[in-house]
């Protein structure tokens, strides 16, 4: 099991804590690739998707790995819940908890929110992205994805390339990516930059042009425009020319060297649409190995063991 009974943040898993998502994960590939796709591993759990934030990938990835596992799931988004009616979260939480469901799934505008559901329940609790702060669900299908082809994380070179300052992603795959052993290069115009590199240890540069011909891994950024509050940033054919993913940048990786996103796209701005649908592009693999890694976290979280695994 993890050593962890909720999973809020990249910060809080250890390299074990990490492998075995990723191993569960691998393991309910079989599931995913057969005609009938569900195992009872989680069968009389019920689970909360929380969803106060639009969401499309995440929340239906979320929603087929419950089906998957045969978790009974109730979703609710913020137009359907009473904190619209000017109900606080606490009294939310405490509401649906006293239901004696087993998980919360919570996506939300505001950093902090899912653990403050944290504070309200005794049941467990899954960060689907909170404001600009994590999204270790995303972290840990990328990863997946990067080994399953390199078939190790441990010495690649890694830039993370974009609107690092608003981007949860970059806050939950850097430090991610480090605990598992790679090399993180943050990429990223100065304006898009993170306050204190240090945090997240690893180097920050404003020149992709420097270091693209040494990474393994480029991975781009939706550039966050909802949340910029204001911030200046170039026009999308200045931006695009200086920071986009374009063929002839694509032609001076490494041959082996693979291309990631975690959409949405802005495509013509951080990546070409000849780019994103090229044979180095992963991005569609990220999609498949979100429904794994999201079934890999609820059957660790919810102490399932290997006798749902199989059928």
């Amino acid at each position: 099991m993890l050593s962890v009974k909720h999973l809020i943040d990249t910060y809080s898993l250890t390299a074990d804590d990490i492998t075995q998502i990723l191993d569960t994960a691998a393991s309910f590939e079989s599931v995913n690739n057969r005609a009938i796709k569900k195992v009872p591993a989680l069968r009389g759990r019920t689970i909360v998707n929380l969803f106060l934030e639009p969401s499309t990938r995440t929340k239906s990835s979320f929603e087929l790995a419950e089906k998957r596992l045969s978790a009974d799931s109730l979703s609710m988004g913020g137009s359907t819940s009473s904190v619209v009616k000017g109900e606080s979260l606490a009294d939310t939480i405490q509401t649906i908890d006293a239901m004696n469901v087993d998980m919360f799934v919570c996506r939300a505008r505001l950093a902090g929110t899912p653990q403050k559901i944290t504070e309200n329940t005794d049941a467990v609790v899954i960060n689907a992205g909170d404001g600009k702060h994590q999204h270790p669900t995303q972290a840990m299908l990328d990863l997946y994805t990067i080994r399953k082809n390199f078939g190790h994380l441990d010495g690649l070179k890694v830039a993370i390339v974009g609107d690092l300052a608003h981007s949860r992603v970059c806050g939950s795959l850097a430090p991610a990516l480090t605990t598992m052993g790679a090399e993180v290069t943050l990429v990223g115009p100065p304006t898009f930059q993170v306050n204190d590199p240090d945090w997240f240890g690893c180097p920050q540069t404003a020149s992709l042009d420097d270091v693209i011909e040494d990474m393994d891994v480029i991975y781009m950024l939706r550039v966050q425009l909802e949340r910029m509050e204001g911030a200046a940033i170039p026009s999308r054919r200045e931006y695009n020319r200086l920071y986009g993913l374009d063929m002839t940048r694509v032609n001076r990786m490494k041959g082996s060297a693979i291309i990631c996103h975690p959409g949405p796209m802005n495509r013509g701005m951080e990546i070409n649409a000849d780019v994103a649908d090229c044979a180095r592009s992963r991005i569609l693999d990220q999609v498949n190995a979100g429904v794994l890694t999201r079934m890999a976290e609820m059957y660790l979280l919810l102490g399932g063991e290997n006798n749902g695994l199989s059928a």
